[in-house]
């Protein structure tokens, strides 16, 4: 990987790790936009960081790691307005590395499945949140897939997200018991994976290699 260019090598994480990143910051953080807002500022800084530093010997811990910090200040910008936030920033704070381990990356990955297949979410939301927040389709994507305007994905996504954080719906992978009134939708969404990868929707290529890619990692939790 030495000789590979650094925005190459970020573009590449990116691809390929994105969304458990993202599934470890919304367990640290307990909110999807800010999860994601932090996702976003940490492959921004990692441009200009591994330019200057050399890429880390563990990029998604480092991802990880800048997410929370870019998260933390958020929050104190908006402790102003808020008092449990700083709460929330002294948690943030005193966690350690372990907190976000390679096994953990994965083991997120499988729980934020879980979570947007919550039986509490509506059911025309459950599969259209996995979509956008595990496999990082597009709304046009999505809605092509549900023959519906991107509007109404959109709503659908945002209603979801607000469901989770209002009703504190939490983040962990269902016990057996609970297992078969998720599995439908789990189903679903790897077959729309599937179906996109296979013949593609959008761009100038007839497959994305890398959706068929991620529709046979998802029955195994995430794992390469």
């Amino acid at each position: 990987m030495a000789d590979v260019p650094v925005t190459a090598r970020v573009e590449q994480v990116y691809r390929e790790d994105s969304r458990r990143i993202l599934a470890t910051l919304i367990r640290l953080l307990g909110d999807f936009d800010l999860a994601e807002e932090a996702l976003h500022e940490a492959f921004f800084v990692a441009v200009e960081r591994w330019q200057r530093d050399g890429v880390p010997d563990n990029p998604r811990a480092w991802l990880v790691s800048t997410g929370r910090f870019k998260a933390i200040d958020v929050l104190r910008r908006r402790a102003v307005f808020n008092a449990s936030r700083p709460m929330l920033i002294a948690q943030l704070e005193a966690l350690e590395q372990a907190d976000w381990s390679d096994e953990d990356v994965e083991d997120d990955r499988l729980r934020l499945i879980f979570t947007c297949c919550h039986p509490a979410l509506a059911a025309d939301a459950q599969v259209p949140l996995t979509l956008r927040e595990v496999c990082d389709l597009t709304t046009e994507e999505i809605a092509r897939a549900f023959l519906c305007a991107p509007t109404t994905i959109a709503q659908r996504i945002v209603r979801a997200k607000a469901k989770i954080r209002d009703a504190k719906i939490p983040y962990q992978v269902p016990t057996l018991t609970e297992l078969p009134e998720r599995l439908d939708s789990v189903l679903r969404v790897i077959y729309l994976v599937f179906n996109e990868g296979y013949s593609a929707s959008v761009g100038t290529e007839l497959t994305r290699e890398e959706l068929t890619r991620e529709a046979i990692r998802l029955p195994r939790g995430g794992g390469g």
